[in-house]
């Protein structure tokens, strides 16, 4: 049997703190060959995930909160805001993207952390970043997540 304790989330967390991304995994699949990729996908405030999609036309991907606040987007191929949702406790625990659509999630609390299940395997290659969106660990990559917060106004 496979736990998700809170001593574990507190790991992955503590290991996101400290990493130059602000995130971190930790993988339940024993390798990419899996056919269900799942994995926690720890991220603190101010970590940058490229807006991307992936290549293979039937790879969906879902997110599950386990701890704190995310805002998970939709965008279209120009790079517009589609869907989006906030993952809270309260409202919407979970949210399931569809094959091929461009997305991304922005941590909205320190010691947030996603499960996420996502169709094996996985192959380098089928995650196709966004050609509209900065690349990460550029200067332009937290201000693309600030414009997206102030446009939606969130907090």
């Amino acid at each position: 049997m496979l736990k998700i304790t809170n001593r574990l989330i507190s790991e992955v967390s503590k290991k996101a703190e400290k990493s130059e991304r602000k995130r971190s995994n930790y993988n339940f699949h024993r390798d990419y060959n899996d056919g269900i990729q799942r994995f926690l996908n720890a991220a603190e405030k101010g970590s940058y995930l490229r807006p991307h999609q992936h290549s293979i036309p039937d790879k969906w991907e879902a997110f599950i909160l386990i701890k704190g606040r995310a805002l998970v987007l939709e965008f279209d191929s120009r790079g517009n805001i589609r869907d989006h949702v906030i993952l809270d406790a309260r409202h919407c625990p979970g949210v399931e993207i569809p094959p091929k659509a461009w997305h991304s999630f922005i941590p909205l609390k320190n010691g947030t952390v996603l499960y996420e299940i996502a169709r094996g395997p996985y192959t380098v290659g089928e995650k196709i970043f966004a050609p509209w969106a900065p690349e990460e660990g550029s200067p332009e990559a937290r201000g693309f997540n600030r414009k997206i917060l102030k446009k939606l106004k969130v907090k």
